[in-house]
C-alpha cells in the first residue's frame, strides 16, 4: 500500500507541474495549477514514512486515503456541474486527471483494507 501511495503521489506531482508549465507556455500561469502537486506531495510523504515506520503504516495509509478522497471530492465538485460544457483545456485535463488518480487510489486502498481485515 505505501508503494501505491508513492506512485499516485508522484503522478499527482507530475500532473501539477505539467499543468503549471502548460499555463506558463500559454500565458495563463496560475499557482492553482500546482494543487494536484500539493495533494501528491502529501501522498508521497505518507507513503515514504509508512515504508520507513512499520508501526505507523496503518495510520498513515488511512490519512493518505482521506487526502485522496478530499482531492477527488474537490475536483469532482468543480467538474460535475460543467460536464456538458467541458472544452478539455489544460486546466480541465489536469482536474480530470487528478480526480481519476485520487479515485483509483481510494478504491484500491479500500480494497486493500478490506483484504487485510479479512486476513485477521
Amino acid at each position: 500500500m505505501p508503494s501505491l501511495s508513492i506512485f499516485c503521489g508522484v503522478l499527482l506531482i507530475l500532473i501539477g507541474i505539467l499543468g503549471y508549465v502548460n499555463g506558463v507556455m500559454s500565458d495563463r500561469a496560475s499557482y492553482t495549477a500546482l494543487i494536484p502537486a500539493i495533494f501528491g506531495a502529501l501522498l508521497l510523504l505518507f507513503g515514504l514514512i509508512a515504508q520507513a515506520k512499520e508501526n505507523l503504516r496503518k495510520h498513515l495509509m488511512h490519512a493518505a486515503v482521506v487526502v485522496a478522497l478530499l482531492g477527488f471530492i474537490a475536483t469532482a465538485v468543480r467538474l460535475i456541474p460543467r460536464l456538458g460544457e467541458l472544452t478539455f483545456s489544460g486546466a480541465e485535463i489536469a482536474q480530470i486527471s487528478m480526480a481519476v488518480v485520487c479515485l483509483l487510489f481510494v478504491l484500491l486502498a479500500v480494497k486493500s483494507f478490506v483484504g487485510a481485515r479479512r486476513k485477521v
